[in-house]
């Protein structure tokens, strides 16, 4: 037996709908949305009355999702919203665009921080990482050429 694919990434937010328009803006388009709980979501992640309000948004292509969620119950442990791409743990999602000046722009309209510089990576990428609602980091690569 092989995977077949990966289906999504999760994301825990506290602010649902600052992260789904982060991710419009940067051009993936809203799948879907729910409200989760009970029994049977209680077993399945390991917690007691689970109440779960969730988005799911997709790539252009369809082929790559995140599962944005915002978890109303339990009450969640403090996290560090902010930690430097160097911490232990997934640490940033990477994006392939056409124009990482123009996806940027649209980015820093919404409150996103540039974290370092758009660089030209051994000729054949440019490349940014960006800090967007609640500390989520994405990368952006534009292929040269």
């Amino acid at each position: 037996m092989t995977i077949q694919r990966m289906d999504n990434v999760g994301v825990v937010v506290e602010d649902l709908g600052a992260a789904v328009a982060f991710f419009l803006d940067l051009g993936l388009e809203l799948e879907g949305e729910a409200q989760v709980g009970g029994p049977d979501v209680d077993r399945l992640v390991g917690l007691e009355d689970v109440r779960c309000e969730l988005a799911v948004v997709r790539t252009p292509d369809g082929h790559g999702r995140l599962e944005l969620m915002k978890f109303h119950s339990p009450a969640a442990p403090a996290a560090e919203p902010n930690a430097p791409i160097n911490t232990p743990g997934l640490r940033r999602i990477m994006f392939a665009v056409d124009d990482v000046e123009a996806v940027l722009g649209r980015l820093r309209a919404q409150g996103a921080d540039l974290l370092g510089e758009v660089v030209q990576y051994e000729g054949g990428y440019r490349l940014c990482y960006v800090r967007g609602p609640e500390g989520i980091m994405v990368a952006l690569a534009e292929k040269l050429g």
